[in-house]
C-alpha cells in the first residue's frame, strides 16, 4: 500500500465526531481572532488606515473559503448539475447568499467593532429558536416539547444577556428599553440567518451542497464587496492588497477557514446528524473560553447569567433533538437542509 493510501485508510479509520471536536474550538475561537487581528492592525498603520479592518477581514477570509469549498466540492459544479436547477432555484440561492452570505456576516462583524466578543456569542444564539418558530410557523415542521422549551430557554437567556448589559456609549431607544448598538446588529444578523435556513429548507431541498455553498459563498461576497464599495467609497479596500495584512490572514485563512472547514466537512461527512447536533452545542462554550484567552474578556454578570440560561435550553433542546432522531441514528448530514441545520447551532464561523 502506498503512503498516500495508508494516511487515507488512517483518516477513514478516525471517527467522525473527532473531526468535529477538533473543528469547534476552531469556530468558537473565530471571533476572538478576528477581534485580535484588527487590534494588531490598529497597532500597525499603513498610509494612515487599519490594514486589518473588519471589512478586509471579511472580505479576504472569504475569498479563502472560496477557495477551500471550491477544492472540496468543485467536482459537483457540472453544467449538467446546473441546467437542473430552475429559476426559482437561482433565485432563491441568491436570496440565501445575500442574507446568509453578506448581511449577517457583515453584520456581525461591524458588531464585533462595537460590543464585547462575549455579547456576540451569546446574542447569535437566538438564531436557533428563531429558526425553530419559523420553521413551525411556515413549514409546519413537528417538533417536541423539550426542542420547544429549551427554544424558549435559549430565547430568554438571550433577552437577559441583552437588556441586563450595563450603560455603554453605543445604546439606543427600542420600545422604552436601551440597547446596545452592537448587540441590536447581532440579533439583526440571527434573523436574517434563520430566515435564510428557511428558504434553504423550503426551496433549495434538490440543490446539491456544493453547488449551495460555493454560490453563497461567492456572490456572498462579491455583494458584500459592491456594498462596502458604495456605503463607504472605493479607499475603504485600499490596504486589501497590503503585504501587512495578507501575512496575517494567511494564518487567519489555513487555521480559521482552511483547517477548521476541512475538519467541519470531514466530520459532517462521517456523523449522524444527532452526534453534530450535540457537538455543534458546545461552539458558546468554546467562544467565551477563547474570548477569555485571546483577549482577556472576563464575562459580565448580564453574560453570566444570560449565558447559563442559553446553556440550561441548549441541554433541553438536545434532549429532544436526541428523542426525535433516536429512531433514525444512522442519518447522516448528507444533504444542505442538514448541514444547514447544523451549521445554525455552530454560529460565526469566521467565514
Amino acid at each position: 500500500m502506498t503512503r498516500q493510501g495508508k494516511l487515507h485508510h488512517l483518516t477513514n479509520r478516525i471517527p467522525g465526531q473527532i473531526y468535529l471536536w477538533l473543528a469547534i474550538p476552531i469556530f468558537g475561537a473565530s471571533s476572538a481572532v478576528t477581534r485580535r487581528l484588527t487590534e494588531i492592525g490598529a497597532q500597525n498603520f499603513v498610509n494612515g488606515q487599519n490594514p486589518i479592518s473588519l471589512c478586509n477581514v471579511l472580505f479576504v477570509g472569504n475569498l479563502c473559503a472560496l477557495m477551500v469549498l471550491m477544492l472540496l466540492y468543485g467536482r459537483e459544479w457540472q453544467r449538467r448539475t446546473l441546467r437542473q436547477l430552475s429559476r426559482q432555484d437561482w433565485l432563491s440561492l441568491v436570496i440565501v447568499a445575500i442574507l446568509s452570505g453578506a448581511l449577517a456576516p457583515g453584520l456581525i462583524f461591524q458588531a464585533l467593532a462595537l460590543t464585547q466578543v462575549n455579547n456576540v456569542v451569546l446574542i447569535g444564539r437566538l438564531e436557533p429558536p428563531l429558526t425553530l418558530a419559523l420553521s413551525i410557523w411556515f413549514l409546519g415542521e413537528r417538533v417536541n416539547r423539550w426542542e420547544i422549551v429549551g427554544a424558549i430557554a435559549s430565547f430568554i437567556g438571550v433577552v437577559l444577556t441583552i437588556f441586563l448589559q450595563p450603560p455603554e456609549t453605543n445604546m439606543m431607544q427600542v420600545g422604552g428599553f436601551s440597547i446596545g448598538v452592537g448587540e441590536l446588529l447581532v440579533a439583526i444578523a440571527a434573523l436574517a440567518l434563520a430566515v435564510s435556513t428557511i428558504i434553504g429548507k423550503k426551496r433549495l431541498s434538490k440543490v446539491p451542497l456544493g453547488i449551495y455553498s460555493i454560490v453563497r459563498t461567492g456572490l456572498g461576497t462579491a455583494v458584500f464587496f459592491v456594498s462596502a464599495l458604495v456605503l463607504y467609497g472605493s479607499h475603504h479596500f485600499m490596504d486589501v492588497l497590503s503585504p501587512f495584512l495578507w501575512q496575517w490572514m494567511l494564518a487567519y485563512g489555513v487555521v480559521i477557514v482552511v483547517v477548521g472547514q476541512s475538519l467541519w466537512t470531514a466530520g459532517l461527512r462521517a456523523s449522524t446528524v444527532s452526534t453534530a447536533s450535540i457537538v455543534s452545542s458546545f461552539t458558546p462554550v468554546a467562544g467565551i473560553v477563547a474570548a477569555y484567552l485571546v483577549l482577556g474578556e472576563v464575562p459580565s454578570a448580564a453574560q453570566y447569567l444570560g449565558g447559563s440560561v442559553i446553556l440550561i435550553g441548549i441541554i433541553v433542546s438536545q434532549v429532544g433533538i436526541h428523542k426525535k432522531t433516536s429512531r433514525r441514528v444512522t442519518e447522516t448530514v448528507n444533504s444542505m437542509q442538514a448541514e444547514q441545520a447544523i451549521a445554525g447551532k455552530v454560529g460565526f464561523k469566521g467565514i
